[in-house]
């Protein structure tokens, strides 16, 4: 290890407020995340996509009966 000359400082007091920061970096980050899910589960479904899964459950629907 290199020494630099400087006194080193405890780890634990710097530590706390690196942990509460890191804590509120997640909050906020968790935040956002929920905001662009939310926006994301109330966007309208494309006609032509709802079209397709219909068309989907249809011929499933007719394969699993014979």
């Amino acid at each position: 290890m290199k020494d630099d000359g400087q006194p080193r400082q405890p780890a634990t007091p710097a530590a706390e407020p690196t942990l509460n920061e890191a804590r509120l970096r997640q909050q906020a980050i968790g935040v956002k995340l929920r905001h662009m899910f939310d926006e994301i589960v109330n966007e309208p479904v494309p006609q032509d996509f709802l079209d397709i899964l219909r068309r989907a459950d249809d011929k499933g629907g007719a394969g699993g009966k014979g």
